[in-house]
C-alpha cells in the first residue's frame, strides 16, 4: 500500500478510536434463559407500548416460531403487524416495505425476530421512520443516521450475528449488487431476548455457519487495533464459549445448554466488535454476499483462515492467547506454533461441520470490483492489524476460488 495512504488510514483509525470514547456504549437490557421470549410482552406493557411491528421472514413465520410471542402480545392487549418479507440478505426494498407498514399501522416500536437479516431490516426500517428525509444510501457508513429511533426489541433465533447488541446493520442495494454497512449507536436495540428454545430447530448448516460468524466477530475485534479492556474481555469470553459449545450444538441440536452458551457467546462477540470493529474478513464477505447472495455466516467461515494467514506474524501473539483460551493442547508450544494451531483448528472445525474451504461461485471478471468495494468499506475505518491494498485483496480472493 502507498505509504502516505497507509499513514492516513492509521491516523484516521487512531483519531476515530479516541473520538468514539464520548459515545454511549451501554448495551441493551438482556432477558436470558429458556422461555424468556414470553417475558417480552410484559416489558412492552410496562413501557406503555400498545402497538408494534414484528420484522421476521417467511420461513420463521411459517414454522410457528412466533406463536408464543404472538400469544403473549394478545394476552397483554398489544396490537401487532408482521412484516415477513425479509430476504436472507435484506435489501433496500425490504426496508422500505417494512417502514411503510410501520407508518401505515401507527406502530410505536419494532420487534426484530430472527437471524441477522430480520434484525438488519428492522434496524434500518426504524432509522427510515426516524429520518424520513434521508435515503438508505445516505445512511451508509458511520454516524450517518443520527436520529432518535423507535425502540427496537431484538429476539435472535440464530447464535451468530450478535445484532441484538450491535450498532451495525448491513443492507443490499439490488440494483448495484452492493452490500454495505450502516453503523450508528442509535441502531442498538433497547432489549435483547436470548431464548435458547428458539434455536433448537435450526438446521445443522445454519448452526455451524452462524456460530463461525460469531467466532469471526470475536477474533476480528480481538486482533484489531481499537480494543479496549471491555472488548478484549468480551471477545475472550466468546471464543472460549464457542470452542466449548458450537460443535455440541451442531451434533446435538436439542442440547439446550449448548444452545444457551452459543447465544451468549454470540452476544459477547457482538459486544466486542460493535466497539472494536471488524476487519477484512467482513469487508470481503459483505461484497461476496452482494455479488453472489452467499449467506454471511458461510462467507465469514470460509474467509476467516485466509485473512488470518495473510496477517501472519503480526497477530501471532493474540492468536496464541486465543489458542490457550480455546482449550487447545498448547503445552510446550511456542507463540508461533500456538497461533498456527489456532488457525488450523478453525479449518478443522469447518471440515467437521461440513463447511467448504473455498467458493465455487467467484468469477474472475468480478474480482477487481469485489476487491475495490471491500477496500472502500474497510479502509480507512477498520483498524486491521495489517493494511491491504487492492492487488493483495484480489490475490486473496483468487486464492479462495475452488
Amino acid at each position: 500500500m502507498n505509504k502516505l495512504y497507509a499513514a492516513y488510514c492509521r491516523t484516521y483509525q487512531t483519531a476515530f478510536k479516541y473520538a468514539t470514547k464520548v459515545l454511549d456504549w451501554s448495551g441493551p437490557q438482556v432477558i436470558r434463559g429458556a422461555g424468556s421470549v414470553k417475558k417480552l410482552p410484559g416489558v412492552l406493557k410496562s413501557r406503555d407500548i400498545s402497538n408494534v411491528m414484528i420484522v421476521t421472514d417467511k420461513v420463521l413465520h411459517s414454522l410457528g416460531l412466533l406463536d408464543s410471542l404472538k400469544a403473549g402480545l394478545d394476552e397483554k392487549g398489544i396490537s401487532y403487524v408482521i412484516y415477513d418479507g425479509t430476504q436472507p440478505n435484506p435489501t433496500i426494498p425490504n426496508v422500505e416495505e417494512a417502514r411503510d407498514l410501520y407508518i401505515n399501522h401507527n406502530c410505536q416500536a419494532v420487534i426484530a425476530f430472527g437471524g441477522g437479516s430480520p434484525m438488519d431490516c428492522a434496524k434500518v426500517a426504524a432509522a427510515r421512520v426516524a429520518a424520513p428525509g434521508k435515503t438508505i444510501p445516505k445512511m451508509r457508513g458511520t454516524l450517518k443516521v443520527l436520529a432518535k429511533l423507535p425502540d427496537i426489541y431484538a429476539i435472535p433465533t440464530t447464535a451468530g450475528t450478535g445484532s441484538e447488541t450491535t450498532l451495525a446493520a448491513v443492507i443490499v442495494n439490488p440494483e448495484t449488487h452492493e452490500k454495505f454497512a450502516i453503523n450508528d449507536p442509535c441502531l442498538r436495540p433497547k432489549v435483547a431476548v436470548l431464548d435458547p428454545e428458539l434455536t433448537v430447530g435450526l438446521p445443522p448448516h445454519i448452526t455451524s455457519t452462524t456460530g463461525m460468524d460469531a467466532l469471526t466477530h470475536a477474533v476480528e475485534a480481538y486482533i484489531g487495533r481499537s480494543n479496549t479492556p471491555g472488548t478484549t474481555a468480551a471477545a475472550e469470553k466468546a471464543v472460549k464459549m464457542i470452542f466449548a459449545s458450537l460443535e455440541t450444538a451442531y451434533n446435538e441440536p436439542k442440547n439446550i445448554q449448548a444452545r444457551d452458551e452459543m447465544l451468549n457467546a454470540s452476544f459477547y462477540a457482538g459486544v466486542a466488535f460493535t466497539q472494536a470493529y471488524v476487519g477484512y474478513v467482513h469487508a470481503i464477505a459483505h461484497n461476496l454476499g452482494g455479488f453472489y447472495n452467499i449467506p454471511h455466516g458461510l462467507a465469514n467461515a470460509i474467509i476467516l483462515p485466509y485473512v488470518l494467514r495473510f496477517y501472519g506474524e503480526a497477530i501471532y501473539e493474540q492468536l496464541a492467547k486465543l489458542a490457550d483460551i480455546a482449550g487447545l493442547d498448547t503445552a510446550g508450544k511456542s507463540t508461533d506454533e500456538k497461533a498456527i494451531m489456532f488457525i488450523d483448528e478453525i479449518c478443522d472445525m469447518n471440515i467437521r461441520m461440513k463447511i467448504p474451504s473455498s467458493f465455487d461461485c467467484i468469477k474472475e471478471e468480478d474480482i477487481s470490483t469485489i476487491a475495490e468495494r471491500a477496500l472502500i468499506e474497510a479502509n480507512p475505518l477498520y483498524p486491521v492489524p495489517v493494511l491491504m491494498d487492492k492487488e493483495q485483496c484480489m490475490q486473496l480472493i483468487r486464492s479462495m476460488m475452488a
